[in-house]
């Protein structure tokens, strides 16, 4: 007679969810940690693919802030060009960053497993705010795509699974 697993309880004490994992190096690496870490790089992917579409579209980004801006306000090219520098290159590097600590997240690195916990938590609130209190909808060619996968990489990440194998060094 096989023995069915206990269900776990729908709610759990926080002291239960504190306590540390048993110390197992040579624990296989789980789903939930692959799914996670492949999301992340998904989520670069998307990260590339938004620069590459707003270094296309900066004309038509640039005369909308114009617009925001007043009906006699004029960028001047220069500024133009040095706002899409900064933009490129500050998001380049936050999209490689990210592509980096989802290589640590699969070879076992808890730190960058919390710190893509922490990105995807506010990136999530930030979507929230500028739809609750600035109206943006949230389309599929604003943030429905980066929001779904910081979602899903919320989920992959924070399982037992992965915690457990990105803390399995650890001694009690």
């Amino acid at each position: 007679m096989t023995k069915t697993p206990e269900k776990r309880p729908a709610f759990e004490s926080p002291s239960d969810l504190v306590r540390p994992v048993g110390y197992d190096p040579d624990m296989p690496r789980p789903a939930a940690i692959s799914a996670g870490a492949g999301l992340v790089m998904l989520r670069v992917i998307a990260g590339f693919l938004w620069l590459t579409a707003l270094a296309f579209n900066w004309g038509d980004v640039a005369h909308s802030i114009e617009v925001e801006l007043g009906d006699d306000v004029e960028l001047p090219e220069d500024l133009k060009a040095i706002g899409l520098v900064l933009i490129l290159t500050v998001g380049g590097i936050a999209t490689l960053l990210e592509g980096v600590l989802a290589v640590l997240i699969y070879r076992g690195h808890n730190w960058a497993r919390v710190l893509v916990m922490l990105y995807a938590v506010v990136s999530i609130s930030a979507a929230f705010t500028t739809w609750w209190v600035g109206g943006q909808d949230i389309r599929i060619e604003t943030t429905l795509v980066t929001l779904s996968l910081d979602i899903l990489v919320l989920l992959a990440l924070s399982s037992r699974q992965a915690a457990a194998y990105s803390r399995r060094r650890q001694r009690r």
